[in-house]
């Protein structure tokens, strides 16, 4: 299949710059991938498609704020970086902007939040095939440590903020509640519509909650430039399957129960393992790329967010509603273009669907 298979054209007005006032006021859409059916219904009502003896997995990773400003020590010019991932403390690969004026050994000022000298000062040590950048921070014992004086969150561009608004709104509501380990560039946005009192609903239906950890990079939200899928690579991202997690994932395939994927970036740690034995747990990295067709060894059953254009995420969710075929695509378009015609919030902030 090519990437041009993936285009459609969204309204501007259907893409979401806030959430609603409520984390489970969305609405919720339901695909049946047997019959092609799509119901309409609100996220709440997420509740009357769940039963005893589901595992929904969730992606517990936190958003950092990634995004740091700064200026060339030398010449004044103003940079942004985003972090991408920490190599070891204060080692960290980064996508630096503009990148042609950040040559190897060329000093950063980094600036807090109100635009003066912090302190820290940041230097370019390499530059990889992918034009990113590694730099090592000094004038701080652990850059990490200080993200939340520093740093920005790292807001999508479709979403539209004046400078440093984000430090209160965003902040708080640009994270699952769930929120645990620190490591993503990106909220697993399917998780934001969940409350503490609505997951307790969902254990008194006899549902099993668990979590994986998968940081969020650049990679998930890369569009893909190539036309053949074949030749897109995806970007690395690193992931952990706690021993319970993977002890209940394993006992419900063994009794034929549905494991439920949160995201797609849950969806991508349990389809990672392989392909024929049970799922292992403890840390790894994955580059799956999942497009149509793939074969599902471990999910049953997808709640995700409404996504861009010509992207990975939307060629996953093309590959799960027809596994091992590739008319996913057709009705995932078609439920996309059902989506628009009732008005759905799109992207981060947006409205939710449920494949079944």
């Amino acid at each position: 299949m090519r990437a041009a298979d993936f285009e459609f054209v969204l309204p501007q007005g259907l893409i979401a710059q806030t959430p609603l006032p409520g984390r489970d006021q969305s609405r919720l859409m339901v695909l049946n991938r047997a019959s092609g059916n799509i119901t309409h219904r609100h996220f709440r009502d997420l509740l009357a498609y769940l039963r005893a003896g589901d595992v929904l997995v969730l992606n517990n990773s936190r958003v950092i704020p990634a995004r740091l400003r700064g200026s060339n020590a030398k010449s004044g010019g103003e940079f942004e970086i985003l972090l991408l991932e920490e190599k070891n403390p204060n080692d960290w690969w980064c996508l630096l902007r503009p990148g042609k004026r950040g040559r190897i050994g060329t000093q950063i000022v980094i600036r807090d939040l109100e635009g003066n000298d912090a302190n820290v000062r940041a230097t370019v040590t390499e530059i990889n095939d992918e034009g990113h950048r590694r730099l090592r921070f000094e004038g701080n014992a652990d850059i990490k440590n200080k993200l939340d004086d520093l740093g920005e969150v790292p807001l999508p561009p479709y979403i539209q903020r004046t400078a440093n608004s984000d430090r209160g709104f965003d902040r708080d509501r640009y994270q699952t509640i769930f929120a645990q380990h620190r490591g993503s560039v990106a909220a697993p946005t399917a998780g934001l519509h969940f409350t503490e009192s609505f997951l307790e609903q969902i254990r008194e239906l006899g549902v099993k909650i668990c979590f994986v950890t998968l940081h969020v990079g650049l990679g998930t939200f890369a569009p893909v430039k190539a036309e053949e899928l074949s030749e897109h690579k995806m970007h690395e991202e690193r992931f952990d399957v706690p021993e319970e997690t993977a002890r209940l994932l394993n006992e419900a395939k063994e009794s034929g129960d549905r494991v439920i994927a949160v995201g797609t970036t849950t969806l991508r740690v349990l389809e990672s393992g392989p392909r024929f034995t049970a799922l292992p747990s403890g840390p790894g990295r994955t580059n799956i790329f999942i497009h149509p067709p793939f074969t599902f060894k471990m999910v049953d059953a997808l709640l995700t967010n409404f996504h861009l254009p010509r992207s990975t995420l939307l060629m996953l969710v093309s590959a799960f509603a027809a596994p091992k075929e590739t008319r996913g695509r057709d009705l995932v378009l078609s439920a996309y273009a059902a989506a628009v015609a009732e008005r759905y919030r799109f992207f981060s902030y947006g409205d939710a669907m449920l494949i079944l």
